[in-house]
């Protein structure tokens, strides 16, 4: 059906100076209006899709016609999410899925088969790690571990794997919850020169802060959960990479097995990129004024925050980080008693394992996001007792100061 229906373009077709920024991208690419002429996003809430004939239906299906099918794998309002944040992060295509989790399985299940050897950061988020060791072992798939910043532990890792069985090293940075890094550019060169494929988990700085795309990663994934939305309001996740391993592969895995983004979520997504670069930037802010407000505190016995000249990444904040983000983490002294108190003093701050909220949260890493591991996994990631994580929202600073200063005293 032909409309002169103005239209919203994915901005293939931009005729501006240069390339559209980031917040016109953020606000602008894959929006096609209907005839309806809307300004906002529409969500279809359709199961399905009807076709013009038979032979139009068996083309669909076959592959040999765009458009859209069934919306396990073909939705309007999911795909204008997935062209968005794939604009932003800079590759092909995007696939969204259901939650972060759905995300990184439907990368493995996708890239890997029994045999294959993942190559991981000790430092991740303890449900990865959980579905690396638990559930891919039943598939004949290994996790190895090492330090996620000491480069020369990944290369080492790689050479004694002589019979290249590593398919894909897996990192976030920062990390979950001590906010440590690496350098991705030297990663992805060590990545690609034994024939591996370096995924980054980039939830906890999203495009607005990082792109390891232009580092030379090759599939970024992420909980659109966190920042994405930015206000604590649906589950969803993304995958975003080339259109080979990404576009079909990670894709394939999606229409077949079905771990699906609903398109009210995905419309959801779509307004908080419009305020993504506005609110990690703000938040980062704050979080650098309370990591340097913690360090003053004696009852803090270390403060974990990139922003810090004390972190020992520092030195790539600015280099492949716009700013330190706006996560951090504290250790108080005192072990778990003392970070519970810590915590449940609090009046302002949400005690919830989610981040990336406009409401700042804290947890207790050792006891939610990482309970599940072993205190042998937890002592090898340098998750303690007395570490408290926060992930700092819009609120007043000198509000949130005042209410961790109640079990600080």
């Amino acid at each position: 059906m032909t409309s002169t229906t103005p239209t919203d373009p994915p901005l293939d077709d931009w005729d501006g100076t240069g390339s559209p920024g980031f917040a016109t991208r953020a606000i602008r690419v894959g929006h096609r209006r209907t005839e309806e002429g809307e300004h906002s996003e529409p969500i279809f809430a359709t199961s399905s899709f009807v076709f013009a004939s038979a032979a139009e239906a068996a083309a669909r299906f076959g592959g040999e016609q765009a458009g859209n099918i069934y919306s396990r794998f073909t939705n309007p309002t999911v795909r204008a999410f997935e062209e968005r944040l794939a604009a932003l992060e800079g590759g092909e295509c995007g696939v969204a899925t259901a939650s972060g989790m759905a995300a990184i399985l439907a990368v493995c299940l996708g890239l890997l088969k029994s045999g294959d050897r993942i190559l991981a950061a000790r430092s991740l988020f303890g449900s990865t790690t959980m579905l690396f060791d638990k559930y891919l072992t039943r598939f004949g798939i290994q996790t190895d571990y090492v330090p996620l910043s000491d480069l020369s532990a990944w290369e080492s890792a790689l050479e004694r794997d002589p019979e290249r069985r590593t398919r894909l090293l897996f990192c976030e940075t920062p990390s979950n919850p001590l906010t440590e890094m690496v350098d991705l550019r030297e990663l992805a060169k060590i990545a690609h020169r034994h024939g591996a494929l370096l995924v980054v988990d980039n939830c906890f700085c999203t495009p607005a802060l990082q792109r390891p795309l232009a580092l030379g990663a090759d599939i970024v994934v992420h909980s659109a959960t966190k920042y994405l939305d930015g206000q604590g309001r649906c589950v969803g996740g993304a995958v975003v990479g080339d259109r080979k391993q990404v576009g079909e592969e990670v894709y394939g895995v999606l229409r077949t097995a079905g771990p699906t983004l609903s398109p009210f979520n995905a419309w959801v997504f779509l307004k908080g990129l419009e305020t993504l670069e506005l609110r990690m930037l703000a938040q980062s802010r704050a979080a650098a004024g309370l990591a340097q407000w913690l360090l003053e505190q004696p009852a803090v016995a270390r403060v974990h925050y990139p922003g810090l000249a004390e972190h020992p990444q520092h030195a790539l904040v600015g280099h492949q980080q716009r700013t330190g983000g706006a996560i951090l983490a504290f250790e108080v002294r005192g072990g778990r008693e003392a970070a519970w108190r810590v915590i449940d003093a609090t009046q302002l701050l949400s005690i919830t394992a989610n981040l990336g909220d406009v409401k700042t949260t804290i947890t207790h890493p050792a006891t939610t996001t990482h309970g599940r591991l072993t205190p042998e996994q937890r002592a090898e990631s340098g998750i303690g007792e007395g570490l408290i994580r926060v992930a700092v929202g819009l609120e007043d600073p000198a509000d949130l100061q005042a209410d961790l200063a109640r079990g600080l005293g």
